[in-house]
């Protein structure tokens, strides 16, 4: 069984009141991997910019 076929039954077997956390802390992941996401683009931002203010990339985009 796989890992979303095993979290599917237990929560189709959790009560009512469990499920408003659980849907929460699913949230929670999903921002929290969100936020990972976009501090890595912004870590690789300033290493990048130094390719990105080059000339040569000027003259590529001028036609945009």
């Amino acid at each position: 069984m796989s890992t979303k076929e095993l979290l599917i039954s237990e929560i189709e077997a959790a009560p009512e009141p469990l499920l408003a956390e659980v849907l929460d802390f699913v949230y929670f992941l999903k921002a929290k991997m969100a936020r990972e996401k976009l501090a890595t683009s912004i870590a690789s931002e300033s290493s990048l910019s130094k390719d990105w203010l080059r000339p040569e990339e000027d003259a590529a985009w001028q036609d945009l």
